[in-house]
């Protein structure tokens, strides 16, 4: 019985970094487009520029 006495701050521990996080993911906007986040792995754009052969191999 006495174990309770331990597990009820660890579980209340738990629940403020819950909150915590929660609070911090809502100010850092990560749920105010969520259309945009699920759409961009099926849009992604290639940025790698090609350099021509010559540039990429330098061979003495």
């Amino acid at each position: 019985m006495s174990i309770i006495y331990v597990l009820i701050p660890i579980a209340m521990l738990f629940v403020l970094i819950a909150v915590g996080v929660f609070f911090w993911a809502v100010r850092s906007e990560q749920f105010d487009d969520l259309d945009r986040q699920s759409l961009s792995i099926l849009f992604d754009e290639d940025t790698k520029q090609v350099k021509p052969a010559e540039e990429q191999d330098p061979q003495p």
